[in-house]
This record gives structure tokens, C-alpha cells and sequence, in this order.
């Protein structure tokens, strides 16, 4: 790796060159389609101690697929959910950190068999919502039943270390709850990395707890390490009328968008059902562009073959 690639500029520059930066699909629901068991209560995170090879190979299946940020496998990591399986704080905390190794691996791997690659690929370390680790579809209501103080201690020590594992950009993503939100905002304060945020909603106007997205947006108009605000892991006919709220309340930012297929997830028996199209998905990337997003890709349900849609719609004369 060159020194472009660790010095915390590539994600800033990639943000002031031209055409759209586009993101990968879901992994955890890839490496589920290709047979990895992500039923446990680390879902995705689970596989950084006992299949890592497979982590690599979906990273490598997206920039194949054409997408221009990778994102990695942290989303449900966290110290006391690997904890709960025996293992030490110290090993916890090297496994949440080899999330960015892994995708960094397949960054190298791609740039070896694509040599002269220009822009280079960009890794985003996934920093998900305190939800995520329960495990009961909460990232998507923000009820979690706990108090400011312990969002804070739950966030602060994971986002420290995701923050020195060598990303290109913490990617705060799937955010529900506004209170989760300001907590964010204070301790990305802190940060050696660029950010971006994200908010997962349950409608055209309101993230998963009620609060008005402009509202949610608005705590980072002026933030100094957030340089992207947006949406995913939400509903695809829902975001360009998101994107005009985003735009409204923090006009200087970038625009980061990247929702689920439009299945609807059942925490209860971890299934989905509903279907959206890699081409419908496509032809909306393209709204999503002309109506203001400069990262788009795909969350939940999104598989190489939706990115490779999309790249294909978004380069298209």
C-alpha cells in the first residue's frame, strides 16, 4: 500500500472528484447466499473468527462487481458479543480490528489482478447501531432500553478502535434512535478518520424512532469529520424524497445513500420476504444521482449482481 492509501485523504478526495462513488451490497446477506451460517447473535461478525477467507471473497466479488468503497465486517461486532463466547477482551477487540485488514486484503487483491486502477478502492470501517448487536431487529426502531451513559460506553470504545485499524472512512451507518445520534456526533469529535452517517428510516420522513430526518441530519450540518450524510438499510422507494430532507437540513455535505432490496426482514425467524430486481434497483440509482447522492450503493439483499446493475446504469452514456 502506498502512502495515499493510509493517510485518511483517499475518501476526502474521492468526495471532491467527479461521477458517483459507488458503494457495495449487503455482506452479511451475500456470505448467507453463499452457504456461511450468519444466524448466530454476531450475524456477519461471526465469520472474522471462523471463515475469514469467505469475508475476503465477498469484498473481492463487490470491486469485481465494479463498486468503489468496500465496507467492512464490524457491523455487529462488539467486545461483549465475542465475549459471551469465551473470548478474551484483548482477542475481541484484534478480531473487530481484522475487519479492516480483511477488507484492506481484498482491496490488495483486486488492485494486483487490476493494476493502474484510478481511483483507488476506498475501505470503510462499518461502526453499526447499539441494535445491531441485539440481534432482534432494534437497529430498525431504536428501542433499545438503555440510557445516554451506556450508548456512550458501548460506542466509544469500538468506534477508538475501528478509528486506529487503518480505514479509509468510519461509516456510522443504520443509525434509528436520535439520542444514538448525538452520542455519535460527540465522539466523532474524536476521530482521526473522515465519517459519514447514516440513518436507517421508517418512512419518506421520520428514522426509526420517530424523529424527523432533518432533524437527525441536522446535528451534523457543521460537523468537522462528518463529510457525508444519509440513508440505508431502508425501503429504495422511499429515498429520493429522503435525500431532498438530507439536502435541506445540511446542504454542504455529501449525500450517502444505500437501501435495502425492499424485502422486509422478520427478526423473529431471521427470514425475509418481497423482491426488487437488480434493474429496478439500477434505474433507481440513477434517480438517486440526479436527485443529489454522491455515494450510492446497496444494503440488506443487495448482491454483487444489484452493484454491477447499478455501475453499469450509473456509467452508462
Amino acid at each position: 500500500m502506498n502512502a495515499k492509501q493510509t493517510d485518511n485523504k483517499l475518501f476526502v478526495e474521492a468526495l471532491a472528484g467527479p461521477g458517483t462513488i459507488l458503494l457495495d451490497g449487503g455482506l452479511a446477506t451475500e456470505l448467507e447466499a453463499r452457504g456461511c451460517d450468519v444466524r448466530t447473535d454476531l450475524w456477519s461478525a461471526g465469520l472474522l473468527q471462523n471463515d475469514p477467507q469467505a469475508i475476503i471473497d465477498v469484498h473481492r466479488a463487490y470491486l469485481d462487481a465494479g463498486a468503489r468503497c468496500i465496507i467492512s465486517a464490524s457491523y455487529q461486532a462488539s467486545r461483549q458479543g465475542f465475549m459471551s463466547l469465551g473470548i478474551s477482551a484483548n482477542a475481541a477487540d484484534e478480531l473487530i480490528a481484522s475487519s479492516v485488514l480483511l477488507a484492506r486484503t481484498a482491496r490488495q487483491q483486486y488492485l494486483d489482478d487490476n493494476p493502474g486502477t484510478d481511483p483507488l478502492p476506498i475501505v470503510a470501517a462499518s461502526v453499526g447501531p447499539y441494535g445491531a448487536t441485539l440481534h432482534d431487529g432494534s437497529e430498525y426502531t431504536g428501542n433499545y432500553g438503555i440510557g445516554r451513559d451506556a450508548l456512550r460506553r458501548f460506542h466509544e470504545e469500538r468506534l477508538a478502535m475501528l478509528d486506529r485499524a487503518g480505514a479509509d472512512v468510519l461509516a456510522c451507518e443504520t443509525i434509528p434512535d436520535y439520542q444514538e445520534a448525538r452520542v455519535l456526533c460527540e465522539l466523532l469529535e474524536n476521530v482521526r478518520s473522515p465519517a459519514w452517517i447514516s440513518f436507517s428510516c421508517r418512512d419518506g420522513r421520520h428514522i426509526g424512532d420517530g424523529t424527523p430526518l432533518e432533524q437527525a441530519a441536522r446535528l451534523f450540518r457543521k460537523h468537522p469529520r462528518v463529510l457525508a450524510i444519509g440513508i440505508n438499510c431502508t425501503a429504495p422507494h422511499l429515498i429520493s424524497s429522503l435525500i431532498d430532507r438530507v439536502k435541506a437540513a445540511a446542504p454542504d455535505k455529501a449525500i450517502v445513500v444505500y437501501p435495502n432490496s425492499g424485502e422486509k426482514y422478520h427478526a423473529g425467524n431471521h427470514s425475509w420476504s418481497g423482491t426488487v430486481s437488480p434493474v429496478e434497483c439500477a434505474a433507481g440509482a440513477r434517480a438517486w444521482r440526479d436527485a443529489g447522492a454522491k455515494l450510492i450503493g446497496g444494503c440488506c439483499r443487495m448482491g454483487p449482481q444489484h452493484i454491477a446493475a447499478m455501475n453499469e446504469y450509473l456509467t452508462r452514456k
